[in-house]
């Protein structure tokens, strides 16, 4: 979870904040509540995706992105 710290506390416990980062945690750093720069770990990139617990379990047909028939349409847009 990414927490926001401000400018005057991310100086005065730097050594801290950095020691946090390399357990995974970042911080975003702001000045009068506006976020300026974000204290992160390096070389951690992004995590790898988890599938959730129905992987494996639900298919998507082919023909999912397929226009949708006249009829059904009609209905969304009002006109049936």
């Amino acid at each position: 979870m990414t927490r926001q710290v401000n400018i005057h506390q991310a100086k005065t416990q730097l050594s801290r904040l950095v020691e946090l980062t390399q357990s995974g945690e970042e911080f975003i750093i702001a000045k009068a509540g506006k976020p300026m720069a974000r204290l992160a770990p390096i070389g951690r990139g992004n995590p790898p995706r988890r599938l959730g617990p129905l992987d494996g379990q639900i298919r998507v047909p082919d023909d999912f992105n397929a226009p949708l028939p006249d009829a059904v349409l009609a209905t969304f847009e009002g006109r049936s």
